[in-house]
């Protein structure tokens, strides 16, 4: 993973988005910000996001509608995403949330401690992950290119 990937936080209200930055930031993790899932998709279809930490409910597209359309695109289905409810527990999102592959589903007011220990932890094991794939992409070629060449030429 690039060292410029980033954690994008998603969040309608900036004094979340204030709170989610300073819980994260003794991490030293570089941070990203959108206000609405519109621009957070913007924002990682572009790439360079490692980590989604996305609010459920806000105006226009909402979080879990943000999670089915990455969800469909090779490129960001893989991406590990904490959803963020401050509406308490609810058994159809969990179920929704769950069934989309998000990584956890976190009440507000979020405590900062564990939140840097899920982060920390799915952050960098998507990126241990891709470094693998990308391990493996290039062993692949190796393969190729030594089985297409041949050792001794007939004569």
């Amino acid at each position: 993973m690039p060292s410029d990937t980033r954690i994008l936080i998603v969040d309608d209200h900036e004094d979340t988005l204030y709170a989610l930055e300073s819980a994260l930031a003794p991490l030293g993790y570089q941070l990203g910000r959108a206000t609405s899932g519109d621009e957070a998709l913007k924002q990682v279809l572009r790439g360079q996001v490692g980590l989604l930490l996305l609010d459920v409910r806000m105006p226009g597209v909402s979080g879990l509608e943000v999670v089915r359309y990455m969800r469909r695109v090779e490129q960001t289905q893989h991406i590990p995403v904490i959803l963020l409810t401050g509406f308490g527990p609810d058994q159809e999102l969990t179920t929704a949330a769950f069934g989309l592959g998000v990584a956890d589903l976190v009440m507000k007011p979020v405590d900062p401690w564990a939140l840097r220990t899920k982060v920390r932890y799915l952050y960098d094991a998507h990126r241990h992950h891709l470094a693998l794939e990308q391990e493996v992409r290039r062993l692949r070629a190796q393969v190729r290119e030594h089985t297409e060449t041949p050792a001794h030429p007939q004569r």
